[in-house]
């Protein structure tokens, strides 16, 4: 079971501890209906646990909760959009 994501506003980020690393997606505001998910990161020491599939399930469905589209440039995140029809409706 992985850690619980938390959404840091400060740094612009969704990020999950675990084991002493931090993986996050990185975002930016494109403006007051449009966040931009730049990358997703996942230290090598706890990759291959499906981190970066949640991180990105995660910003995906934040940006639902708060009626946000995105520009997925992070190519992890435009492949989940691509293979998760449902996810399509929120890009900009």
């Amino acid at each position: 079971m992985l850690p619980d994501i938390v959404h840091n506003p400060q740094t612009r980020r969704f990020e999950l501890k675990k084991d002493g690393y931090t993986a996050f997606l990185s975002y930016s505001v494109h403006n007051s209906h449009t966040l931009a998910y730049e990358h997703t990161i996942v230290p090598p020491e706890i990759g291959g646990q499906g981190i970066g599939t949640a991180l990105v399930k995660y910003a995906l469905d934040y940006a639902r909760q708060v009626d946000k589209k995105v520009i997925p440039e992070c190519s992890m995140v435009e492949h989940y959009i691509n293979k998760h029809s449902e996810y399509g409706n929120l890009v900009a």
